[in-house]
């Protein structure tokens, strides 16, 4: 009588222990269908921000410009020039997806020592030059000189250097013909006025790394024209000057005339406002 009894106490034991295991299993298999969907929410609302995806990583579709200078190569876009294809005027790979208006860019970018470029927005096309622009550029260079501040190429030239929040005025006459280029000395747009300051141009560049990946984020919005880099604003430039401003056009980037040199850009994203 009594082994009969053990005999039933360890099948229950057994079959106790066995339903514990599957309970255990069937809990770990809920905590992990949770976390899942836990993660798959945390990725839907950071591809929910708003930034597209502008370059695939793969190949230039929705890209065009000359492809002596530019490739995609390790998932990046890549701009060089070599001592066999010295320019003789800056060039482009365009964007083919549209003129933006308002809205933020996002992209990383690394720069040889050497290396000359920037990010053309709201930029008109040049027929007399092929893959060329003009207009506002968020300027990019290898020794960090220019980095951060607002050009505006083949046009007013510069708006703001680093660490300037300016306001941009049109030129005196500016129905006369030449006056624009008048405006310009020291290649800098003559009717400016700095209102603020973002800090001291040496110290800022210090938070741009040299020859490693940066951040820009440019922020377009109206007549204002943000431009940061690693997370720290460089310019900020108001743009008064309702002759010459442009408050749409082409998205690019440049390499630019001057010695050997290469520049790659990856994670390029696009946020309409």
């Amino acid at each position: 009588m009594m082994y009969k009894n053990s005999r039933t106490v360890s099948k229950y034991l057994a079959g106790s222990f066995i339903a514990l295991l599957l309970l255990a299993y069937v809990q770990s298999c809920k905590e992990k269908k949770q976390e899942t969907a836990v993660d798959a929410m945390v990725k839907v609302q950071e591809e929910g921000d708003g930034f597209v995806s502008i370059f695939d990583g793969e190949t230039l579709t929705d890209w065009k410009g000359d492809s002596t200078y530019w490739r995609v190569e390790n998932g990046n876009l890549v701009g060089e020039v070599t001592p066999e294809t010295l320019l003789k005027s800056n060039t482009f790979i365009i964007w083919q997806g549209g003129q933006p208006d308002d809205f933020e860019l996002k992209l990383e970018f690394k720069i040889a020592e050497s290396g000359n470029s920037g990010i053309n927005y709201r930029s008109d096309l040049i027929d007399t030059i092929p893959n060329a622009m003009k207009g506002y550029q968020a300027d990019i260079d290898g020794k960090r000189r220019y980095t951060g501040q607002n050009y505006e190429e083949k046009k007013r030239a510069t708006l703001a250097y680093r660490g300037e929040k300016v306001i941009i005025n049109s030129q005196d006459n500016p129905e006369v013909e030449g006056s624009l280029r008048a405006n310009v000395k020291s290649n800098c747009w003559q009717s400016r006025e700095v209102v603020g300051s973002l800090g001291e141009s040496n110290s800022l560049k210090t938070k741009i790394k040299s020859e490693d990946w940066n951040e820009v984020h440019l922020i377009i919005k109206g007549n204002r024209l943000q431009h940061y880099v690693n997370g720290v604003l460089m310019s900020d430039v108001n743009d008064e000057d309702t002759i010459n401003r442009k408050l749409k056009g082409y998205l690019g980037v440049q390499v630019h005339v001057g010695p050997p040199m290469k520049v790659e850009y990856r994670n390029i994203r696009l946020k309409n406002l």
